[in-house]
């Protein structure tokens, strides 16, 4: 039976890769564990693994904002308290293409979803001993920006492009997260480098069939990977924000982590959800 320890977490994109294994994991330690996902199929796998009710899935897509709002209340409902959020969400998409509330689909999955969980289930974080959120994404990585004239590239989609300026908003969404309102979460923002995790997801054939050929080789296993994530479940560092980068600790003096561009977003990102309620 679980012990005095046991811990309250919240995974997205967690029926698979790193998210499944933190999951798994985590369960497996005695936690009561929500897992986030949007494949019905994947997360009756993922239930397989036990007959436990300290294990559940939620369907939703995280795109959505409606959607994201759905599966915080219904955190709220099931839990008085959560001690960790880690952020796995992602999907590469090759062409552009808009959410149902009209925004770029990476931009609104990768980036915008984890704004949303982070912010919105502080409070049941802040009500939790010493909660920790870990964003997992590509920190310490300096190519791509925000394209501030155009965040939901309109103009000039590119997959790439729009994975890297996701994944510098997310380098900034810790920053922000971390110095604005008081909160005791702690914020870790984590690049576990190339990982056998997620290679099948790229919805071009030839790609993915490269991706799977490489990680074959030169990847990281996934139980290596989530490793340090499952270790700050427990033990969160002591500042309001750290960025490790495969296991280096990143200088926050870092060029894709600054202060003034973290408020940016965060501005930008307010104004556009008053926009659309």
């Amino acid at each position: 039976m679980p012990g005095p320890e046991q811990k309250t977490v919240v995974i997205s994109g967690g029926t698979d890769g790193m998210g499944r294994a933190v999951a798994l994991e985590r369960f497996a330690r005695g936690d009561r564990v929500t897992v986030i996902g949007s494949s019905e199929e994947k997360g009756r796998a993922l239930l397989g693994q036990a007959a436990d009710p300290r294990l559940r899935f939620v369907r939703a897509d995280l795109s959505s904002i409606a959607e994201v709002e759905r599966v915080v209340a219904d955190v709220a409902a099931e839990y008085e308290a959560v001690d960790a959020l880690a952020l796995f969400a992602n999907r590469v998409s090759r062409r552009r293409k808009e959410t149902a509330e009209g925004l770029e689909f990476t931009f609104a999955l990768y980036y915008l979803s984890r704004y949303l969980l982070s912010h919105r289930l502080r409070p049941l974080l802040d009500a939790a001993p010493a909660p920790v959120v870990v964003n997992v994404a590509g920190v310490g990585t300096t190519a791509g920006s925000i394209h501030w004239d155009d965040p939901q590239l309109t103009r000039r989609y590119g997959p790439v492009r729009a994975q890297l300026q996701a994944g510098r908003a997310n380098d900034l969404l810790g920053v922000a997260f971390a110095g604005g309102a008081a909160t005791k979460a702690r914020y870790v923002a984590y690049h576990p480098g190339f990982t056998r995790s997620g290679t099948d997801s790229h919805d071009i054939p030839l790609v993915r069939g490269a991706l799977k050929l490489l990680a074959r080789f030169f990847a990281r296993p996934v139980a290596e990977s989530v490793r340090p994530v499952v270790d700050w479940i427990d033990h969160p560092p002591p500042d309001p924000h750290t960025a490790v980068d495969r296991g280096k600790r990143l200088d926050p003096s870092l060029k894709t982590l600054r202060p003034d561009d973290a408020e940016r977003l965060a501005a930008y990102t307010e104004d556009l959800l008053r926009s659309l309620r």
